[in-house]
């Protein structure tokens, strides 16, 4: 979890258990000119996408940095930079765009999402970097959300939005909602698309790609992957919302089949460069970032605000963009997220504050655990028994929301041991750390998809996510002296 002071949240009934359950580097682009701006360069572009009225731009410059903030933040990596700005300005002008400008966005997320804004804002995920296998993969999304802004698909969604942003805003300021959840889904929604606005962007995106010289067929056979991870997916966390606004089913592939066949003619054809996509994203960090907080077992780190907490046993935690939150079997859940907390107002002042639905105001202590002041009150509801707690250190403040059905000695007990370990990391804590990442290996004669899924053991469900990263199935034979993708401890 990337910390960002500035959160708001409320305590609603069933509101907050049904939320925690639920679980780069710019490149500014035009066909004439393909440049990879600075790294850590999220300056708008100053120059107007052709054909486009003002009013993308603006809406495209006020809304890139709430995206990037929401995302986790920008992910640079020199060698995925410099491909996929080969990769935008060939298509750039295959789709007769040569002066249009794009801002492309490698987001550091460990979702499976690409979307498009107006104003010729596009993002790309790391995981969905992770998810390819070859040049012309990335080619068929990228050409995907190209076809998404010159079809003007952003510009429509952006019309029906502006009829709802009031009752947005009016449901925010009932319920509350984080910044970062906030512009996620205001990013999300500008880049929902209808099914009809999918599937004819699906159809000009493989013309973009095939015209552009890359394999046409890459686009189903990345479907095809993307609908495996997402049932994979399925039995840990969320997919990533390009899996769930481009869903992945038999007819939109067999469609994609038929566009690339009528266009260019049977599979085999058009470039792929498995070899060059491989060498670029060699490295490429997989999962979560440790730089957004790291999850080892029920322990989580904060590497870059060095500390850590526990929660207790039966919880499994999970880290999202703006929040970690744990959810036990027995129908309890915790979430864990900051606030923006003015630092000459008590804790105990923050938590009388109203922001809290049902809470007890007797219950309000003042509290202080290894050398950190806390305060921690309880809240109830119809349906829900809440302990809610919050920690001040080096100036930021931070929430842990325990939720469940009943108020027992034990969810009690659970709570209370869950603030009592928030502490400071020690030199110990941030060595148990390890960044997960890519590795490319090369299959060597005798080598098989089970034996190379092997090397994946050590990690809980490893050989089932290698056939997968690789679209291959237990028993498939590899070819010796090609590449395939291992997710390894680095």
């Amino acid at each position: 979890m990337k910390i960002i002071v500035g959160l708001s949240f409320a305590l609603r009934n069933s509101v907050l258990l049904a939320a925690m359950v639920t679980l780069a580097a710019c490149t500014s682009l035009t066909g004439s000119d393909v440049a990879v701006s600075s790294i850590g360069d999220n300056r708008a572009p100053t120059v107007v996408p052709a054909g486009t009225e003002p009013d993308d731009e603006v809406i495209g410059r006020r809304e890139h940095p709430r995206t990037i903030a929401a995302y986790g933040g920008v992910y640079s990596d020199r060698p995925a930079e410099i491909m996929i700005a080969r990769i935008v300005g060939r298509l750039l002008s295959a789709a007769d765009q040569p002066n249009t400008k794009f801002t492309i966005t490698i987001l550091d997320s460990a979702e499976v999402n690409a979307f498009a804004l107006p104003g010729g804002y596009i993002y790309v995920t790391r995981g969905i970097l992770a998810l390819a296998s070859d040049t012309s993969e990335l080619a068929a999304v990228l050409a995907h959300e190209i076809a998404h802004v010159t079809l003007r698909h952003a510009r429509a969604r952006t019309e029906r939005n502006r009829t709802t942003g009031l009752v947005d805003r009016v449901l925010s300021s009932v319920f509350g909602q984080d910044s970062q959840t906030e512009a996620a889904n205001r990013a999300k929604s500008m880049a929902a698309f209808s099914q009809n606005q999918e599937l004819e962007a699906d159809r000009e995106g493989i013309k973009i790609a095939g015209k552009a010289g890359y394999d046409p067929h890459a686009a189903a056979r990345f479907l095809g992957v993307m609908g495996r991870f997402a049932k994979f997916s399925a039995g840990e966390s969320s997919g990533g919302d390009f899996l769930s606004s481009h869903p992945s089913t038999p007819d939109r592939i067999a469609k994609a089949v038929q566009t690339a066949s009528n266009l260019f003619g049977a599979a085999g054809a058009g470039d792929t460069d498995r070899s060059g996509y491989m060498a670029s994203i060699d490295g490429l960090t997989f999962g979560d970032s440790p730089e957004q907080g790291s999850i080892i077992g029920r322990r989580f780190i904060q590497s870059s605000s060095k500390f850590t907490f526990s929660v207790p046993s039966g919880y499994t935690l999970q880290n999202s963009q703006s929040a970690v939150v744990g959810v036990a079997g027995d129908g309890e859940a915790v979430r864990f997220d900051s606030a923006e907390v003015a630092s000459d107002v008590p804790l105990v002042d923050y938590l009388n504050s109203g922001w809290i639905a049902g809470l007890k105001p007797e219950s309000v202590k003042a509290q202080s655990y290894n050398g950190i002041e806390m305060a921690s009150g309880v809240a109830r509801t119809d349906q829900w028994y809440f302990r809610v707690s919050v920690a001040r250190l080096d100036g930021d403040v931070y929430r842990f929301i325990f939720a469940a059905k009943a108020d027992t000695s034990r969810f009690a007990t659970g709570a209370e041991a869950t603030l009592k370990s928030f502490r400071r990391t020690t030199a110990a804590d941030l060595g148990s750390i390890h960044k997960v990442g890519i590795r490319v290996v090369t299959a060597k004669s005798g080598d098989t998809a089970n034996s190379l899924a092997g090397r994946m053991s050590g990690l809980s469900r490893g050989p089932e996510l290698f056939y997968i990263i690789n679209n291959l199935f237990p028993g498939d034979p590899v070819e010796t002296g090609k590449q395939y993708k291992t997710v390894t401890l680095q």
